[in-house]
């Protein structure tokens, strides 16, 4: 009774975000711990007031807000300065994350759906100067909320979920990407982050569990997923994503980031995170990837490698998209059965994008709770 007093015990502050003991070996960072992220610059432009998805490279960070109205990806210099807007009129529904191919094309994760209501979620393959093109998805079994996105070597892109459980779901398209499609996705694996004890997030200690970011290194042998509160990452020496997500991960916590869900890896393994909000610090953890590899897994500095980020003249070779060919097909504003408009999701959504799930599974948790103690009680008396 004690051990099941417990367990629930947990589960309420997990669910209510009050603060708990973590297991020693769930809590502590790999080895003797990481380097403490370190601020490089602020991001003050007002244009930048939700950064929720990262790319680095060629000597720049590019930036996607949370939602929008148009395709818009700000380019960032190493001062925090926009210096260029690469943008399409096409509008998403809840743009979450940002990964770039090694052709340079931009993919936007159109991927958040905090009522898990959506019929389809979507990527928009973004070509500087030429438009972008529109891959409706489809879930196996029913809507999910996500806002984490992964490219393995060969550009085959991955959606993480996004679950107050903990345990995440992981799918990659079942077929070659068809514009506008739907195409199938699958579900080929999940991902487990425990509880921990790192400060910041807007949720308390259910924060520490909510994937909201992903990335991969420019040579595909790093996998990086994170929370409000901590960066997980995985080694993938074969480039296989799915299998690096079974692997013990090293944590890097990222404390004080008030709503954290952009990261990206520097061609040189630096791992970047910054957080919601105009005013936060991008901050970044040198050499992060030899903690995983132990020799530099992001190389010297450099561009034009597989993951999230490549040289300024790649986009002009144009690209097919990852999965699949492309069709020639452009999105377009008000496309046919996408009816789901950024008006609805701005609706949908919160502060924090928490789902609303989490009351009712911690009104759940509390009556079970009372019930334990009743029968407690009468086993006292």
């Amino acid at each position: 009774m004690r051990g099941t007093f417990a367990v629930v015990t947990a589960c309420v502050a997990v669910v209510l975000g009050i603060p708990a003991a973590v297991p020693a070996a769930e809590a502590q960072p790999h080895g003797n711990g990481p380097p403490e992220p370190g601020a490089v610059c602020r991001i003050d432009d007002p244009a930048v007031d939700e950064a929720s998805g990262l790319v680095a490279g060629d000597g720049r960070w590019y930036a996607v807000n949370d939602g929008g109205t148009v395709l818009r990806v700000y380019a960032l210099d190493r001062g925090c300065a926009v210096t260029d807007v690469i943008t399409d009129p096409t509008d998403p529904y809840d743009v979450e994350d940002l990964a770039r191919a090694a052709d340079g094309t931009f993919w936007l994760a159109d991927i958040g759906d905090n009522r898990s209501a959506r019929d389809t979620v979507a990527l928009h393959a973004l070509r500087p100067g030429d438009g972008s093109t529109l891959y409706r998805l489809t879930y196996p079994d029913g809507a999910h909320d996500a806002e984490a996105v992964l490219l393995d070597r060969e550009g085959t892109p991955y959606i993480v979920t996004k679950s107050v459980t903990g345990t995440s779901g992981v799918y990659r398209p079942a077929a070659a990407l068809q514009s506008p499609g739907p195409t199938p996705l699958e579900r080929v694996g999940s991902v487990t982050v425990p509880p921990t004890g790192t400060p910041g997030g807007p949720v308390g200690t259910a924060g520490t569990l909510l994937i909201t970011g992903g990335a991969t290194s420019h040579d595909g042998r790093v996998v990086a997923l994170r929370t409000y509160t901590d960066a997980y990452l995985y080694p993938a020496p074969d480039g296989d994503v799915v299998a690096a997500l079974q692997r013990d991960p090293v944590r890097i916590p990222l404390p004080g980031e008030p709503q954290g869900e952009a990261i990206a890896f520097q061609p040189d393994g630096t791992l970047v995170s910054v957080s919601e909000g105009v005013g936060n610090p991008v901050r970044v953890v040198r050499d992060a990837t030899d903690l995983v590899t132990g020799s530099g897994g992001g190389g010297p500095e450099r561009d034009g490698s597989a993951g999230d980020g490549t040289d300024d003249d790649a986009h002009a070779k144009g690209g097919r998209g990852p999965a699949g060919p492309d069709d020639g097909r452009r999105a377009d504003r008000g496309s046919a059965g996408d009816a789901q408009r950024h008006g609805d999701a701005q609706r949908d959504g919160d502060a924090s994008g928490f789902p609303p799930v989490p009351v009712g599974v911690g009104a759940l948790v509390i009556g079970l709770l009372g019930a334990i103690l009743v029968v407690v009680r009468r086993r006292r008396s």
